[in-house]
């Protein structure tokens, strides 16, 4: 019989978000590693689980954490909550993947899956709110490499126009 153990501070994290899941009615949803969770208004915790899932597989990107595409779909259930028909738009697209088992997949079957729904309404909503929720999002700058707009600083031609250290890399 084999017995994991679990530190301090997972055992902490596990248990403070069971009772947040409780709290909230359980719609939550805990990130892979345990280091983050949110509670969702209109999406059940599965259903918001699974297009982080596919939000990830749209915008891969290994640096990043599970957290950042998880702001994306706690934006889009923001969104959700006030707007019916996009509600069932993002449900349906939940319900799609889970039937075709996407959570399972490897990189290409996820991205094969992706493929046949690319012009549907949730993928196109998911897609959409990725663009602003991932890029416009500071921490990803920080891990991308980008400082930042520069216009109020006097713009790039003071401020690293020249910096192009990378370019021996590439």
């Amino acid at each position: 019989m084999s017995t994991t153990m679990m530190d301090r501070r997972a055992f902490l994290a596990a248990s403070s978000a069971g009772a947040i899941a409780v709290a909230v009615g359980g719609n939550l949803v805990i990130g892979g590693n345990g280091a983050w969770a949110m509670s969702t208004k209109a999406l059940t915790g599965d259903e918001a689980a699974m297009l982080v899932r596919m939000a990830r597989a749209t915008y891969p990107h290994a640096m990043l954490d599970d957290a950042i595409y998880g702001k994306v779909v706690y934006s889009l259930d923001e969104k959700a909550a006030a707007d019916p028909a996009l509600l069932r738009s993002l449900q349906e697209g939940a319900a799609t993947l889970k039937s075709k088992k996407f959570d399972t997949l490897d990189e290409a079957g996820q991205e094969a899956v992706l493929k046949q729904i690319e012009t549907s309404a949730p993928f196109q909503a998911v897609r959409g709110e990725c663009v602003t929720g991932i890029y416009n999002n500071p921490d990803v700058w920080k891990v991308l490499g980008y400082e930042g707009p520069s216009a109020e600083l006097g713009g790039y031609i003071n401020r690293g126009f020249s910096d192009i250290d990378w370019l021996q890399d590439a």
